[in-house]
């Protein structure tokens, strides 16, 4: 085989692997009503608690600037952020950056709030224990909180 196809061939097999790196591993989802949040925001409910497993676990997809409103869990809930850059804060605290790779630990009861920067999306993976309850919404996280520096 001459250099020039092998070095073809080569090119062509490297560029599948990027695209196949690039391919999300669960489907967006679909586009959740803005009831208890800011901008799109996309869910895919992965596996719904039952009688075995009294968790939840979800994948949410954030558009740049999208952010969820204030609120609690009550048995608390884990982040594994897969893709992107976000923003996770807790009432009182200072606002933190969150990247691909994290994994944020949302304690029971602690009134939180997470999303995207605005200028870039964040997707996670979310799983929650559901024996003492689903998520307790509370008020719009302000223009001026979400923009606060750091």
């Amino acid at each position: 085989m001459n250099k020039k196809l092998y070095v073809l061939i080569m090119l062509a097999i490297a560029g599948i692997t990027v695209k196949a790196q690039q391919t999300p591993i669960f489907p967006k989802g679909e586009k959740a009503p803005n009831v208890h949040h800011v901008g799109n925001v996309w869910l895919t409910e992965l596996q719904p608690a039952d009688s075995v497993f009294s968790y939840g676990t979800s994948v949410a997809i954030f558009d740049p600037g999208a952010r969820l409103d204030w609120h609690t869990h009550p048995g608390g809930q884990i982040l594994i952020i897969t893709e992107g850059v976000g923003y996770y804060m807790e009432r009182g605290k200072t606002k933190q950056t969150v990247r691909k790779g994290q994994v944020i630990r949302c304690m029971p009861g602690v009134e939180h709030w997470h999303g995207a920067t605005s200028e870039t999306g964040v997707t996670y993976i979310a799983t929650s224990p559901t024996e003492k309850g689903k998520t307790a919404w509370l008020e719009r996280v302000s223009d001026v909180v979400y923009k606060e520096k750091k």
